[in-house]
């Protein structure tokens, strides 16, 4: 039996409408759309991994939800481990993971702002170095950054000299107590070859380029 013309247009824009509504759905779950809700960003975006320790030095970046005149764009952890903001005045941070600081300053401003949503990126990192030991053209400490490489570091250091033992360099690391020793074959990195050596550093790793 033929259906009326009108079931058929009924049919179409409910169509349409089940469309827009999942175009909208999975708009909605893109990560700039993510990012965008207020208090996801605090949870998943704060510039560094959930167990990184803030340390003086550090510059971080702290928004309070719908409280402009609470926010700071920039602000600067002093030696004392404290930072300056509106309101509470001086708060200290560190040694706290970014959630364990959000937290210490949402309960301070709570004398201020009724459930304050605070959230706290780490803008830059200042207060962690690698160190560069051997034939480098520049040794000694640098700025660690997140998940820097063997191969940034060296960079970091002006490069390697005429005398390195370029298959010979490694990497020492303190991890509970034991010191480990990790290889990296700087000629075979750079051709493209064995790139599991270069690996993201840690905080207080040094890099040993052997004469």
């Amino acid at each position: 039996m033929r259906r009326p013309i009108g079931c058929y247009l009924i049919i179409m824009l409910a169509s349409l409408a089940a469309g827009e509504r999942s175009a909208v759905a999975a708009e909605a779950a893109t990560p700039a759309a993510v990012a965008a809700a207020p208090g996801d960003l605090s949870r998943t975006s704060r510039g560094v991994p959930y167990d990184y320790k803030i340390g003086a030095g550090d510059v971080l970046q702290i928004s309070v939800w719908k409280e402009p005149d609470a926010s700071v764009p920039s602000v600067v952890v002093r030696p004392d481990g404290m930072i300056s903001l509106p309101l509470v005045k001086d708060v200290s941070v560190l040694g706290l993971t970014p959630k364990r600081a959000e937290a210490t300053i949402a309960e301070e401003l709570r004398r201020f702002i009724t459930d304050a949503d605070v959230t706290l990126v780490v803008a830059e990192i200042n207060s962690k170095k690698v160190y560069l030991v051997g034939a480098l053209k520049k040794e000694g400490p640098v700025a660690y950054t997140y998940r820097m490489s063997v191969i940034q570091a060296i960079s970091e250091g002006g490069g390697l000299t005429d005398y390195a033992k370029r298959k010979k360099i490694y990497v020492l690391r303190n991890e509970d107590g034991r010191q480990t020793r990790v290889p990296f074959n700087y000629d075979a990195v750079i051709k493209g070859e064995h790139m599991e050596m270069n690996i993201a550093l840690l905080p207080d790793d040094t890099v040993v380029v052997p004469h």
